[in-house]
């Protein structure tokens, strides 16, 4: 569902000055410029007409910065309470002009933006209501403003538009191929599930997105997961907000598809997955980092190099009441349990290390500390956990090689067959290629007597089949 913000201060002289500018156009007064748009499931073309930018208002329910409002707590509260007051519209202003991940910085694209519409004016038309909302071009606005320009060109919806309408076509243009600043990437997640949340079908929502039906269910399950991380880092009045994790968009997809694949065959070393990357994830180990840790990783390597009071020690597996049905459900496994509580150690540590003012410099010192000890863990854990996957690759790098040359052969076969049904196969440079291949097993079975102690069968058949003949 779409949030009615109501109308703006100055709605009524909106509406007049846009009523104004439509009669002009009518009457043949300057040069007509049309903008096609997507209403109600059909195209529809608006009239663009110049309005004055300081009468415009940023729309607080623009999606490009859903997720950047939790910056700053009391001003998204205030937000929530007047949408279009100075207050509120100077901090929708700055959060268009931040960076995704860290709304307290300066945007570059921004500043690009700022210096293209400089250079080379207004290419596109924004849009906004009659009420002189904007639906789209709110970043525009912004850099106009502090260009000092005057004036800016705006497509203008029909009279009778809703705020769910306001919704639909600003996400219908944002999702345009040549949109020039796309949505940040928890922002996009928000809006599908928004999407999905208000009865849309979930394959509809990813057409719209341009992307597979899979992959939208990977981003509602990112999502999902990112609330929870969220809602475990509280301490105190200390949390984490989605758009902390801006940045780790690459790994938590690796993250769901280590995750579905283990939970096929495992569901507790899946979660025991889940966790283990995850805190490294929180902790900002970077992409390679990641795909090193596996299911075995915490007992394998991580456990022994933690310290006691991160270390929790796994109870037994219980039962738990749920309240109300009268049903007992287990707990989560002993090893997960602690993996778990780990996770959630290094969530806090966080929130509070990243709560600068408003926590004691002892809090903030003791979670700092707790940061680094974990981070210092499972860096010592990542390096025989390194080499033991290289050795591993070295292990079945061979047996490998293998298994495709023999999808060559039968490749091979069936070339032969269609050959001969032609008449078009080439004996002589297929006996030498026969020959190449006597002279690669020769090598191949050399090497497998050297290097292997106890032969098995097929190894066995192999040396015997290139045994040379007794003279």
């Amino acid at each position: 569902m779409s949030n009615d913000f109501g109308r703006p201060p100055l709605a009524t002289e909106n509406q007049e000055l846009v009523e104004q500018r439509l009669k002009e156009l009518a009457a043949g007064v300057g040069l007509q410029e049309t903008l096609t748009i997507e209403w109600r499931t059909k195209p529809l073309v608006v009239h663009v007409i110049d309005m004055p930018v300081e009468s415009l208002y940023y729309n607080p329910g623009t999606h490009r910065i859903r997720a950047q409002r939790s910056f700053d707590p009391a001003r998204d509260l205030a937000l929530d309470a007047d949408p279009w007051s100075d207050e509120s519209q100077d901090y929708l202003g700055h959060l268009l002009q931040a960076e995704p991940s860290d709304p307290a910085k300066r945007d570059k694209e921004f500043e690009d933006l700022k210096e293209s519409l400089k250079d080379y004016k207004q290419n596109e038309p924004g849009l906004i209501t009659r009420d002189g909302v904007l639906v789209n071009g709110n970043t525009r606005a912004a850099a106009l403003r502090e260009l000092g320009v005057t004036y800016i060109r705006v497509g203008v919806l029909p009279e009778f538009c809703t705020w769910a309408d306001i919704n639909a076509v600003e996400l219908s243009l944002q999702l345009r191929h040549d949109t020039r600043r796309p949505y940040s990437y928890i922002n996009r997640l928000l809006t599908i599930d928004e999407e999905v949340t208000s009865g849309r079908q979930l394959a509809d929502v990813a057409r719209d997105f341009r992307i597979r039906t899979t992959t939208a269910e990977q981003d509602l399950w990112v999502l999902s997961c990112l609330r929870d991380l969220t809602e475990r880092s509280k301490s105190g009045e200390s949390q984490l907000r989605l758009l902390d994790f801006e940045d780790a968009q690459e790994k938590l997809r690796e993250l769901h598809r280590a995750y579905s694949k283990e939970s096929k065959g495992n569901r507790e070393k899946a979660d025991l997955l889940k966790e283990s990357r995850l805190a490294a994830i929180v902790l900002e180990f970077s992409k390679t980092d990641v795909r090193l840790i596996e299911t075995d990783f915490r007992t394998r390597y991580l456990e022994h190099r933690l310290p006691e009071d991160l270390r929790a020690t796994p109870a037994e597996t219980a039962e738990r009441r749920i309240p109300g049905i009268n049903r007992t459900v287990k707990s989560a496994a002993p090893a997960v349990a602690a993996a778990r509580a780990f996770t959630d150690a290094v969530l806090k540590a966080k929130a509070v290390e990243r709560a600068v003012g408003t926590v004691s410099g002892a809090e903030h010192e003791q979670a700092a500390a707790v940061f680094r000890q974990a981070r210092r863990a499972i860096e010592d854990a990542l390096e025989p956990a390194g080499k033991d996957l290289r050795v591993r690759k070295r292990k079945q790098a061979a047996p490998d090689r293998l298994h495709d040359a023999c999808q060559d052969i039968d490749q091979c076969i069936t070339d032969m067959a269609l050959a001969r049904a032609s008449r078009s196969l080439d004996e002589e440079t297929f006996d030498e290629a026969v020959l190449k291949l006597k002279a690669s097993l020769d090598k191949l079975a050399h090497a497998a007597a050297q290097s292997i102690e106890v032969p098995g069968d097929g190894v066995a058949w192999l040396l015997d089949a290139l045994r040379p003949e007794a003279s």
